[in-house]
């Protein structure tokens, strides 16, 4: 129950017992409350953006993670700030222990993370879950934490000056919303490109001890008795030893995670300003393997047939002028410049970093054939979908979307019917898009509806897929390496604008696991393909 005027407990001392000792005027007092209002509420905010990220990173799907970080925490805050209503009879020494706490669990929440899916997510069972219930565990505890800093400060506030409660609660909040608001600018745009999740989320620990401590042993230390100064002294240096410690050893912990999800073939690890590449292999004999953000993108096993399937079928027609959306690693331009007739190749990707990984790194440009150092190909690093819209006329013969899956929250803008209507009108009369559309066994309904979206932007389609050579197959964008989760084929479409669907010629270039799904002649359902393996189908309506 919510008392909006609850008790003293027996022999408590009354909430109001007088202006506080301090050694510094009034007015400076409160300053430096709200000062310390303001940082602690950076940092609160920085430690939800980081198990956002983390959860995201490491988890995927944005918008779930998201979800459900930020609804546990708020919910968490709430019985905080009613928890925090039994500490305010000692409100200094109970926010010097608050924020002591929360410094620890807030600093050591992303490296905690990351050591739990390295080490534990594969092992299946009961442990495959571990990283989603300690997302869960770390966002209550930071948010019980949290709720109880606002109620253990206003009554800090008023121990130096007695104010309405209207005043107090205004000012209160105002330091509090603006300290949001830096901290919310501070991970993206400071912390995450510098220091990274690991010592960013170590540093703002730091700052978060500090700033307790100083409030709670600098301004208030005379309401607190001798005993309660050195253990709120000996549990912040504690927790300043154990954050310090941590940060020194977090380049090599990084390392041994990295190890521990990617393999010990591990050459590079970049954070690129837009994500973060991973390369694995590609020297001496070893397949390439290449994550993005934590994301295998490309299995070096099975690359090359992927992105056969990708390009072969849609450069049986014209293909003088070629343009490829995403495709940063060049491994699609290679293909592309296999046929004879092309006089020019646009790739449009996002990531500048990965594109210069695929020109200067020797295995990644080896596994492209250095295609970027042909002089028919030109790079545009854009957005693929603004680079469309500024585009005018029809220019190209082909265009190949060799994008993120289509089930990764944040590439639906570039399944949607918008950005294939104007990749239509990018098209000439006679031109072709083929689109990488997931795997057709494990997420029919998601490549039903790319099939659904492209009908609705004026193509017919030819859908088809691609299979594997062992039951890992791991070509072309996915989560997980892992054999038991990777999916067993990848499913394309081929589409060309008005009603006829392009035919599937193959040719002398036609990859070995190439099958033709195969729909009704209306072109409204998918059939029964026994050849290629898939159930039946029933288009959706497009959601993207």
């Amino acid at each position: 129950m919510i008392e909006p005027h609850a008790p003293a407990p027996p022999g408590a001392p009354p909430a109001w017992t007088g202006p506080a000792r301090l050694p510094v005027r009034p007015g400076t007092g409160r300053f430096l409350v709200l000062v310390c209002v303001f940082v602690c509420a950076a940092c609160g905010l920085v430690y939800e953006l980081e198990l956002v990220a983390f959860a995201s990173y490491l988890i995927g799907d944005s918008v779930t993670q998201a979800s459900v970080v930020l609804s546990v925490m708020v919910f968490a805050m709430g019985i905080g700030s009613l928890g925090a209503k039994r500490l305010r009879w000692h409100a200094a020494a109970g926010f010097g222990a608050v924020e002591s706490v929360l410094a620890l669990v807030g600093g050591c929440s992303a490296m905690a993370l990351y050591a739990v899916f390295a080490w534990t997510a594969g092992w299946g069972g009961m442990w495959a879950d571990g990283p989603r219930c300690l997302l869960v565990a770390f966002s209550l505890a930071i948010g019980l934490l949290i709720g109880a800093e606002v109620p253990l400060l206003m009554e800090l506030i008023q121990r130096i000056r007695r104010q309405d409660a209207g005043g107090a609660v205004a000012d209160l909040f105002a330091a509090d919303y603006v300290g949001a608001l830096v901290g919310g600018l501070a991970f993206p745009f400071l912390l995450l490109p510098f220091l990274g999740q690991l010592t960013g989320a170590l540093l703002t620990g730091t700052v978060n001890v500090v700033a307790g401590g100083a409030l709670v042993l600098g301004l208030f230390r005379r309401d607190l008795t001798r005993r309660a100064r050195w253990t709120l002294l000996l549990a912040g240096l504690v927790v300043l030893g154990v954050l310090g410690s941590a940060a020194a050893l977090a380049d090599d912990f990084e390392r041994a995670a990295r190890h521990a999800v990617y393999g010990k073939d591990v050459r590079v690890a970049v954070r690129t300003g837009v994500q973060e590449v991973v390369l694995a292999g590609g020297t001496h004999g070893r397949p390439l393997d290449i994550f993005l953000d934590g994301r295998l993108r490309v299995g070096g096993r099975d690359e090359h047939h992927y992105h056969e399937a990708l390009v072969a079928p849609v450069l049986t027609g014209p293909h003088a002028r070629v343009l490829i959306l995403g495709g940063g690693d060049g491994l699609a331009a290679r293909e592309v410049l296999r046929h004879r007739g092309v006089r020019r190749v646009d790739v449009v990707d996002l990531d500048p970093g990965l594109v210069g990984l695929a020109r200067r790194d020797p295995g990644l440009a080896a596994a492209n054939g250095h295609a970027f150092a042909d002089r028919r190909v030109h790079v545009d690093t854009a957005d693929a979908l603004a680079w469309l819209r500024a585009a005018r006329g029809p220019a190209y013969d082909v265009v190949i979307a060799d994008l993120p899956d289509p089930g990764i929250t944040a590439s639906t803008k570039l399944y949607s019917q918008e950005f294939y209507g104007l990749a239509r009108r990018s098209l000439t009369a006679d031109g072709r898009l083929v689109v990488h559309a997931g795997p057709v066994t494990t997420c029919p309904r998601a490549f039903w509806t790319v099939a659904a979206t492209l009908r609705t932007a004026g193509f017919a389609v030819s859908p088809y897929r691609v299979l594997g050579h062992d039951p890992g197959f791991t070509a072309g964008p996915g989560r997980s390496t892992g054999a038991s989760r990777a999916p067993h084929d990848w499913g394309f479409l081929l589409a060309a604008p008005g009603r006829t669907p392009p035919s599937l010629r193959l040719g002398a270039e036609r990859p070995r696991t190439l099958t033709q799904a195969g729909l009704t002649a209306d072109g409204q359902a998918a059939r029964r393909t026994r050849i290629a393996g898939l159930p039946a189908s029933t288009l959706v309506h497009p959601r993207y």
